[in-house]
Formats: structure tokens, sequence, C-alpha cells
């Protein structure tokens, strides 16, 4: 099969960790015997530098002509007072916007190796594996009337049936082939968009009969995670709970770092579905630079590319295998919390490499 996926590092960390995610995608090509087409773009902090904008014209021709798209992470402290449209986490919007990736899939999973390193007790997190399914193109992020006007500001959070009924019927899919449980959050006994998204989850949930739906308020799930983490299979919400649940999971998994996402539209004419990929954590320009960074959530993200828009379900096992192959070996970053010395971000991606 022709993979075709374009490669945007962006800021920080991002370049390192996706340069490993790389070496992931060209090992498993080779094994498996794939033609991979591998196109370079700019995104975040690095496109404002070179082109004056987060997200230039050619990236965006770039993600319509590719069959995935790879991202590092975006973000840099010096656009920290930049005006929004001059922020690098812009670019990102702008890219999610144009490739209509409307559902944001986090997994959440709790490795055996990994339990010692997350700061709750061990039977809490124990068994923790849950998918987060985050609305992406709508609600407060992208609603207007927005800005800032004297020393007033205004943010909408707005949505229509369709774009709920659309992210909720991917929550039940991946549920119907999971453990057939759906809980949805809300803020319903507050919020108008919520009372909706609840009229329309239990509209949509009578057409999957096997699958258990629950309602809950975000601030009591927020809660639940922490308290009873091995309750939820999939949870749907949302864009800005989305956002906020889904790093809170970095604390059952051990560390933000372990964390890959998904986010998923249409489907393209070559079948592939469209697919941006990223691991969840950010640029952190304190560490960037040093090779210290954790590689796995970026190799993780790689995997899940595989599965979902290539449909290469041997493909991504192998590499979730290798990375628990690794993980059980020891031999991880520091953020991980290693016996012995610390790998380097390259260790640990040569690591994979060699377990694939």
């Amino acid at each position: 099969m022709q993979l075709n996926v374009l490669v945007l590092p962006g800021d920080g960390i991002g370049t390192e960790v996706t340069r490993e995610a790389v070496r992931v995608l060209e090992r498993v090509a080779s094994r498996f015997s794939h033609s991979l087409k591998l196109t370079g773009g700019l995104l975040g902090g690095v496109a404002i530098h070179k082109t004056g904008t987060p997200f230039p014209d050619a990236t965006a021709a770039l993600a319509q002509d590719a069959d995935a798209t790879l991202l590092g992470a975006v973000g840099l402290p010096e656009f920290d007072n930049a005006p929004p449209s001059q922020r690098p986490e812009r670019g990102l919007l702008g890219i999610r916007a144009a490739l209509g990736v409307y559902a944001n899939l986090r997994p959440v999973r709790t490795y055996a190796a990994l339990i010692d390193s997350s700061p709750l007790k061990n039977h809490l997190v124990e068994g923790t594996d849950m998918i987060i399914v985050r609305e992406l193109t709508g609600g407060i992020y992208y609603g207007t009337p927005r800005g800032i006007e004297g020393d007033s500001a205004v943010n909408t959070m707005a949505y229509s049936r369709p774009e709920i009924d659309r992210i909720a019927r991917m929550a039940f899919e991946l549920a119907s082939k999971r453990r057939k449980k759906v809980a949805s959050v809300d803020k319903s006994n507050v919020l108008e968009c919520s009372q909706l998204w609840r009229k329309v989850v239990t509209e949509v949930a009578a057409d999957y009969p096997d699958v258990e739906l629950e309602h809950i308020l975000v601030d009591n799930c927020a809660m639940q995670l922490v308290l009873n983490p091995r309750r939820f299979d999939v949870v749907v919400t949302e864009n800005m709970f989305g956002d906020i649940l889904s790093d809170e999971g970095a604390v059952l998994a051990g560390s933000i770092g372990m964390l890959p996402s998904a986010s998923i539209g249409g489907k393209k004419p070559s079948g592939a579905w469209v697919g941006l990929y990223e691991p969840v954590h950010g640029s952190a320009p304190d560490i960037a630079g040093q090779n210290k960074a954790n590689p796995l959530g970026a190799i993780g993200s790689v995997a899940a590319m595989l599965e979902y828009s290539f449909g290469l379900l041997d493909e991504a096992k192998a590499v979730t295998a290798a990375m628990e192959t690794v993980l059980n070996s020891g031999r991880v970053t520091a953020d991980l919390k290693p016996a012995g010395p610390p790998a380097t971000t390259e260790q640990v991606g040569q690591a994979v490499c060699d377990a694939i």
C-alpha cells in the first residue's frame, strides 16, 4: 500500500518526538512491504518565523493532498502575548478546520509497567482502558462573535444538531466494538448548548440498543476520572470539556508523554479516513533540544494513523506491542520514573523500531 503522509514537526520537542515517530513509521513500512511517501511542512511558531502566519497556504494544500498528517506540537513562549491570530495555536485550529476533522479520539490506557508512575494509588488506575471522544470543530473555540473590545471580551459556545449527531455516532460505533458503554459529558444544568447535546445524544442512543448510555455532568466526570476511571469505556463530550478531561487522563497513564490522539473526519477519494495524528502533550520548550522528551505519545499516534487512516490493523498492533515491550524493559525517559538511568528520546525510538 502507498502511505502518503504529511509530517509537521512544529515547535519545541515536536521536532524530536516526530523524528522518532517517523523512524517507527519507516520501520513498519519496511517490515510490511508498504511504499511510504513523506512530505514535510510548517505549522505553528516555526511557520510564523518563516512565513509570517501559523498556518501557511502551502501547508493547507499539502494537508489536502496527503492521506494522513502527523503533527508534533505547536507553541512557543515568545508568542504568549501575541494577538490570537498570530499565536502558534491558531495554526492547529486552522488545520483542524481545513481538514474537517471533527472527532478527536484520545485513548487512555494504564500499562502494567507504568502503574507506579501514576500519582494515583495503583488499585485506582489498574485496568484503566478508555477512549475520550472530543468534538473538535465546534463549540466555544470556533463560535462567533468572539474577541476583545476595550475592557470586555466575549466567546460564543454554539452547537447544531448535525454536529452533535455525528460525534455521538462516532462514540457509539467505537463503543459497539469495545465494552458497549458510552458516557456523555455535558453541563446541562447550566448551559443550553448542553441541553441540546443531551437531547441529541439520547436520540442517537436509540439506534444502538446494545450500548449502555450514561449522562454525566462535566464536574462529576472530572472527579470520577480520578476516583474510579475503570468505570469508563467511551467518553464523548464537546470541544472545551474534552480538551480539559483528556489532559486529565495523563494522570492515569503515568505521563502526558504517553498519550496519542487521532483527529478524524470524512473519507478521501483514496478511501483513507482524513486524519490528523499528534501526541497530546505540548511543545515543552523548557526541555526542547535536550533529547529527553518521551516519544511514545507520538509513536502511539503512528499506530492510530495506521489503524484509522489506512486500515492496517496488524501494523498498528505491531507498533503498540513494540511500545509495551519497551515499557516492560524499563528503558524509558525520565518522565516515566525509570529504576535506572533514563533513556533518551532517540534511544526509546530505536528500541521501538528494534522491537518491531
